[in-house]
């Protein structure tokens, strides 16, 4: 078994990230935020169900949490940015980053490789997942698919971008 990837069911039954981490390990157990910033005040709030359902807690402490409960990896997506294709939003990513002693990806506002390449420059080894930058589909539903090549590949992952 490679991932186990859980977002909603968590904030219904934290316990089962212990239950599926005991029983696969928590290498293999994935918990997925959905996070978008508040309007007031500053900070984040976590939805479920496609962004019609917030959570009603800390999202810094909920990351603690299944982290202690024996989540292997966490998946941060920014909502705001997700599909702008203006980059990742690093204030987020920090945040998070800061308080976990896990794995973590970076998801929302990809548009370039270079959004990778300071992701990865600013925070070291995370994740950064892509979606529009590499299967991106226009105004006429047309499908453009993107390989970034040799040289940029080398340079991402060298921090040279």
């Amino acid at each position: 078994m490679e991932k186990i990837s859980i977002s909603s069911a968590v904030f219904d039954n934290p316990d089962l990230v212990r239950e599926i981490s005991t029983e696969v390990g928590s290498q293999s157990v994935v918990v997925v935020f959905d996070v978008k910033k508040k309007l007031f005040g500053g900070g984040y709030d976590v939805y479920t169900h496609n962004a019609k359902n917030k959570i009603k807690q800390d999202l810094l402490e909920l990351v603690e949490r299944v982290q202690d409960l024996g989540a292997g990896e966490i998946v941060i997506n920014s909502i705001d940015n997700d599909g702008l294709m203006n980059g990742y939003d690093l204030d987020l990513i920090e945040k998070v980053k800061n308080r976990l002693n896990i794995p973590m990806t970076a998801l929302g506002g990809a548009g370039v490789l270079e959004d990778m390449g300071k992701a990865i420059d600013k925070f070291g080894i995370i994740g950064c997942a892509a979606g529009s930058l590499f299967v991106f589909k226009g105004k006429y539903k047309a499908v453009l698919i993107n390989y970034p090549n040799q040289e940029k590949k080398n340079q991402i992952i060298n921090n040279k971008l």
